[in-house]
């Protein structure tokens, strides 16, 4: 058997949109994922469901897994063939003891590789309008460790980060607050220097306390911060009202999960994202296509004895065209086939084959669809439509006395998530919504969430079907006036403004 691989892999401060393209890249193929505590939703929505996923997280005083533990399950994966991604808050490099589990791979000769990450030390100031340098204020900038060692902070020389006059950031610091602001006093640093606490920067819910070193462990009591969280001294804390950017989109504070299938959720993702919402991505089905489909080569080869096409999503289009590829059918035998699309996102996808809808009814349901191709056929013409398997059977029902052939040209399979948990996610007000686009999404994300009490979370729903099988769950739903990917956005967006869904706690 040959040896596999570790990459020690930095997930960044907590958004999953501030993962380097590399990490991602890594993370997509792993085989086994050993993950922390501090990554944010949306990163661990990110880790594949093949994957074997492992918690090794650590909080003070509680440690899931020894970090011996740990280093030893890197070596035993790895000496199993196996591509093993060690996913890390931050950069692995700075506070994270990614050099203590590098010692034993180097020692047996195990090949990994290191993936930087951007860290909580910058990204989080920046994200509370605190830049950590600026020449009118300080040259430099000094990253602490605030975690006690064995009960302690007498491992920090306080008089010489005193006398440096840089930025101070701690991370890991918030159960020392009252000594680490005691012991720089102590040292010589003014009671009234700007200074502040940042609670789960980057993240939907980041909150701040700013304050001076004299009077922010009681501040930040008031506030009730929690960790994770970290520490900046420093006079650019006074720049943060100024500069502060973060909280001013509409959808701030909002975490949203997104249920899209498999590979169709980025315009929508980086549409809501460009708001202010932190996405989470989290796929409800798979789509597969249905092997070796004897049916849909023989359609093909007689397209020209049907009247009409239709198209209930662009994975129908998708696999027709790949298809009729394959079989090196020319496209011009569709030349007197018309096609239908229910709705812009499946005729845009016909449009990458440089063809055209004739139809697009004019409300994006499989019932309008059937009723306006039935206005404009005649009992005796023949109409294929490559759909899924479990398609809806009202296109059936409406067109029954027409010449109709439904051809399963893919299945959808349900998604379970390896690592995040969405229920937990509810139960504890940390997300505002989600979005569902199909009534197979609202399916999939109710099997994999059994023990959920279904009237917590808020549904936005593309379409009077996929919000009635919601709402038979037990959701609250809204719907979107059109079945259209901009006007879910919008409705996400005016939810927010009236209050009828929750920022994150």
């Amino acid at each position: 058997m040959s040896v596999g691989k570790v990459f020690l892999v930095g997930a960044g401060p907590g958004d999953g949109k501030l993962m380097t393209i590399r990490g991602k890249e890594v993370l997509e193929k792993a085989e086994v994922v050993v993950y922390d505590s501090l990554l944010g939703p949306s990163v661990l929505a990110m880790i594949p469901d093949e994957a074997e996923a492992v918690y090794a997280g650590k909080r003070a005083g509680n440690h899931s897994m020894p970090q011996e533990q740990i280093n030893a399950l890197l070596l035993e994966k790895a000496l199993e063939g196996k591509k093993v991604v060690r996913l890390k808050g931050g950069d692995p490099f700075l506070f994270g003891r990614g050099g203590e589990e590098l010692e034993l791979l180097a020692e047996q000769g195990i090949p990994f590789e290191v993936v930087p990450g951007i860290s909580s030390s910058f990204a989080v100031p920046a994200y509370n309008g605190i830049p950590v340098t600026h020449r009118s204020y300080t040259s430099s900038v000094h990253i602490i460790t605030g975690h006690r060692k064995n009960g302690s902070l007498d491992g920090i020389d306080f008089e010489a980060l005193t006398k440096t006059g840089g930025t101070l950031v701690f991370l890991m610091g918030l159960a020392a607050l009252p000594e680490i602001c005691e012991r720089l006093m102590t040292a010589g640093m003014p009671g009234d220097r700007a200074a502040a606490v940042l609670e789960r920067g980057t993240q939907a819910g980041q909150r701040r306390v700013i304050s001076t070193l004299a009077e922010l462990p009681e501040k930040v009591k008031e506030a009730g911060i929690l960790p994770p969280a970290i520490i900046v001294v420093g006079e650019v804390c006074r720049l943060s009202e100024d500069f502060s950017w973060y909280e001013k989109r509409p959808l701030a504070g909002y975490r949203i999960l997104l249920t899209r299938p498999e590979g169709r959720s980025s315009k929508m993702e980086d549409a809501l994202s460009a708001l202010g919402a932190e996405v989470v991505a989290s796929p409800g089905v798979r789509t597969v296509p249905v092997e070796d489909n004897g049916s849909l080569k023989a359609a093909i080869r007689n397209l020209e004895d049907y009247r009409w096409l239709l198209f209930t999503s662009p994975y129908g289009v998708r696999i027709f065209m790949e298809q009729m590829a394959a079989d090196e059918v020319d496209v011009r035998k569709l030349a007197g086939v018309r096609l239908a699309a229910l709705g812009k996102g499946t005729a845009a996808e016909l449009k990458k084959y440089g063809l055209f809808a004739d139809l697009i009814p004019p409300v994006y349901d499989v019932e309008t669809l059937a009723r306006c191709v039935r206005d404009q056929t005649e009992p005796e013409d023949r109409i294929l439509v490559p759909r899924a398997r479990l398609g809806n059977p009202v296109l059936g029902e409406i067109l029954s006395d027409r010449r109709l052939e439904e051809i399963p040209v893919y299945e959808t399979e349900y998604r379970r998530r390896s690592a995040l948990s969405e229920t937990a996610l509810f139960e504890k007000g940390e997300v505002s919504c989600v979005v569902f686009t199909s009534s197979s999404s609202v399916k999939a994300f109710c099997a994999r969430n059994e023990e959920l009490d279904f009237s917590l979370v808020p549904a936005v729903c593309i379409g009077p079907q996929t919000a009635k099988t919601a709402s038979e769950s037990g959701m609250r739903t809204m719907v979107a006036e059109k079945a259209e990917m901009d006007e879910l956005v919008r409705l996400v967006v005016r939810l927010a403004e009236e209050g009828e869904i929750p920022p994150v706690k």
